[in-house]
């Protein structure tokens, strides 16, 4: 059966019952990455550091997807057409990097509040596609721990909001994990 003879609904309860841990665990991965570098590396280091690290938690996230089952890359799955919504929302995400960059220029301790919140926005679609509030949690969570971290520890921008950001991804796919079950 392709996307033209299933609905759109029988496809939204298809993706849903998905596990999704495949991009929180790459999202783990490389904040906790930008964290410890935020520790230890000097300023200039540390936003290359975010940079790269942020841009490949979705190439990370399909890499472990063969090892959670999920095999995002997997040709004879069927296609779903909320695969294609989920990674338009990827997509965006990436695109928000032409908001963060500018305030980078004017501010390089900008870097960990836009990233770490515009990255967080794909959270929001992913809720309302598997009709759960695990993706909603995320995002305005995220949101709010990330924009205080950055107001109340300005001195360790580079550490404690990734490290935030680690710390909502685990309560992640904790409910993740519930929600299967």
């Amino acid at each position: 059966m392709n996307t033209e003879t299933r609905s759109l609904e029988t496809q939204r309860q298809e993706f849903a019952q998905r596990k999704f841990l495949a991009m929180p665990f790459a999202g783990i991965i490389m904040w906790t990455i930008v964290g410890i570098g935020g520790i230890f590396l000097p300023p200039q280091l540390e936003t290359w550091l975010l940079f790269i690290c942020t841009g490949f938690i979705a190439s990370l996230g399909m890499f472990i997807s063969k090892f959670t089952g999920e095999n995002f890359l997997d040709k004879k799955k069927l296609k779903n057409t909320f695969d294609n919504l989920f990674f338009f929302a990827m997509g965006e995400a990436l695109l928000v990097y032409s908001i963060a960059i500018p305030f980078f220029m004017t501010d390089y301790t900008s870097l960990p509040l836009t990233v770490g919140i515009l990255t967080g926005l794909m959270w929001l679609p992913f809720s309302w596609i598997v009709q759960h509030w695990v993706g909603l949690f995320h995002g305005i969570f995220r949101t709010i721990l990330v924009l205080t971290l950055w107001y109340l520890l300005p001195d360790l921008r580079f550490v404690a909001i990734p490290f935030a950001i680690v710390f909502v991804y685990i309560i992640t796919i904790v409910i993740l994990l519930k929600r299967v079950k």
